[in-house]
Parts: C-alpha cells; structure tokens; sequence
C-alpha cells in the first residue's frame, strides 16, 4: 500500500503536466488529506521517458495509454481505494484506518504521531460532513 501523511493512497488516473505538455490517464496515487498527487511507481519511468520525448517533441498533449502498455501491470494491488469507489466509502475506510493508527500511536506512546493523526482525521471528518450534507441537499450546497 502506498501511504501519504497516514493516510492509504487512492489509485487513479489523471492528468499531469510536464513544462508545457500534458500527458493524459497517467496511472497516479492521490492522498484524499492532503491532496499529494504522485505518479503511480509501477509506470514511473515510463512516464518520465513518455514526458521527455513529449516535451522535446513540442507536443502540447499526450495520452499516456496511446504510448505505453499497462495491461500487464499489477497498477492496483497496492491501493487500499479506487476512485470508482463510493467517496463517503473511501472517506469512511480513511477514517477507520487512521483511528486504528491512533490506537496504535497510543500504545507506542508516540505524541507527535497522535496529533499528525488527530488533524488528519479532523481533515477527514470535515470531508466526510461535507459530502453527508451533499446527500442530503441533493448535491447542491
């Protein structure tokens, strides 16, 4: 699993840009607290190759998928959430496993880890108000 201020990262696809050109559906993980956007490590160099080649091209796009094969990639395995996923799901499987690293931060009597915690879920239960409230009101705020 990839992790990012304890918090699992979600696997996705999306659009980075590199100088001037954009590379369309890159394999990428997102953290859902503090919003780290990194390229997924399976198709790093992949993409780093794709992204110079694109760029002393003059190419101002690019689809990643057009270029290289992930097909036999296992892209994933290592993410806990996807974001084909329900979002009050990943929210929710966010906030049990940072209260189940608080236990554990506790137990380890480690402070500094407890408070990165605390605000993380802070984070996280503000998200997962916002996205009840949109249930609610029928998706207008």
């Amino acid at each position: 699993m990839s992790f990012c201020c304890g918090a699992s990262m979600i696997g996705t696809k999306g659009t980075l840009k590199h100088y001037r050109t954009r590379i369309h559906n890159v394999p990428i993980l997102f953290c859902p607290v503090c919003h780290r956007v990194e390229v997924h490590y399976l198709v790093e160099n992949e993409y780093e190759i794709l992204a110079e080649y694109a760029h002393g091209d003059g190419a101002s796009e690019v689809d990643f998928h057009d270029y290289v094969d992930e097909s036999d990639k296992a892209l994933n395995e290592n993410c806990v959430n996807h974001e084909d996923e329900d979002p009050m799901t990943i929210v929710q499987s966010q906030i049990d496993m940072a209260l189940d690293l608080l236990s554990f931060a506790k137990q380890l009597g480690d402070e500094e880890w407890e408070q990165q915690l605390k605000r993380r879920l802070g984070v996280l239960a503000g998200r997962r108000h916002k996205l009840r409230l949109k249930r609610t009101t029928g998706g207008t705020f």
